[in-house]
């Protein structure tokens, strides 16, 4: 039997490694009735939460240029239908193709979900009897939540550290001298806890702040219809979780450093003496904690960021623009 062209069309980055990872696929209960011939293309094919029809639209036309039988696009954009639900799938029998919106997925275990559902996906289309279209909305309650979830870890958090390598070392530098600075132990001993805390929070929030501003990341509406404010909350929203996730990363590498650090070169002993009170090595779990909160706003606010890609990349808005500028080259 003449094996089905498969088309898997990705978006750049992410999607494309999930559809490379995917692209050895095979028919559900591996029957030998049919094969599947999968041939893997990186491009963008969507932009922002537009109507899926356009999306559908898309692919089938790069189904009529390479001369695939079934298409799945892969994109790491939330997809809203005409009603204004999130979509985690919608197909069009008719030009024999379907999307996949990845952050619906939930961002845990992508591989594996990205690989059931596209297998679901093919075996329905490649079912003579199936024209129905299919179409699969997010929960209204908690989908929200489940497809921000997996645009933060879609965004991949944990690589802004790299981004932010210079402000690190900076703020390294500064709690390195305010650890075994006297002043900085009596303020360290006058605080109490929930002062620690706000001072944390309050830490983390100017650094936020700061890269949004630096980077230019705050993503405004195209418009002031409903769509486009949604639009923009969904990706300011993702970008702000996804930095803060990433601050705060680097807090706790800081925390942990210079915990190190003040445990090799302080003496609970000296300290108490200079305080004349009596200290522990609690005490010094405390006086890290606030130099740390010290040293993120002083060392990160006074270098610059990064020329580094994982900052943009960051921000769902960015990508967008990304998208946008080659589509229009490929149209020209």
């Amino acid at each position: 039997m003449k094996p089905i062209h498969l088309g898997l069309l990705a978006d750049p980055a992410s999607p494309t490694e999930i559809a490379r990872r995917i692209s050895d696929l095979g028919p559900p209960g591996g029957g030998a009735r049919e094969a599947w011939d999968i041939e893997v293309v990186s491009e963008p094919f969507t932009i922002g939460c537009e109507e899926v029809a356009t999306a559908l639209e898309r692919l089938g036309n790069a189904a009529h240029q390479h001369e695939w039988d079934l298409v799945v696009g892969l994109t790491e954009l939330p997809l809203r239908d005409d009603d204004g639900r999130y979509l985690l799938v919608r197909t069009d029998p008719q030009r024999r193709s379907a999307v996949l919106s990845l952050p619906a997925l939930g961002g845990l275990r992508m591989h594996a979900r990205a690989r059931h559902a596209v297998r679901t996906l093919v075996g329905d289309m490649a079912n003579p009897s199936s024209q129905d279209e299919h179409r699969v909305p997010l929960p209204r309650l908690g989908g929200r939540w489940r497809l921000l979830l997996g645009m933060v870890l879609a965004n991949r958090p944990w690589l802004l550290v790299p981004g932010l390598k210079s402000a690190l070392v900076a703020a390294l530098a500064t709690g390195a001298v305010a650890t075994i600075n006297s002043t900085v132990w009596t303020l360290a001993a006058s605080l109490s806890w929930w002062r620690l805390v706000v001072a944390t929070i309050a830490s983390i929030a100017l650094v936020v702040a700061w890269i949004v501003i630096d980077g230019e990341l705050w993503d405004r509406p195209e418009n002031k219809s409903p769509d486009a404010r949604e639009r923009s909350r969904l990706y300011n929203t993702s970008t702000l979780l996804t930095l803060t996730t990433g601050v705060l990363i680097c807090y706790l590498a800081l925390y942990l450093v210079n915990l190190v650090w003040a445990l090799f070169v302080l003496d609970p002993d000296v300290m108490g003496s200079y305080l004349h009170a009596s200290q522990g090595f609690g005490d010094l779990l405390v006086l890290t904690w606030f130099v740390a909160s010290a040293a993120t706003v002083g060392g990160a606010l006074g270098t610059g960021l990064e020329s580094d890609e994982a900052i943009r990349a960051a921000a769902y808005s960015k990508r967008e623009e990304e998208r946008r500028n080659r589509l229009a080259r490929e149209r020209t």
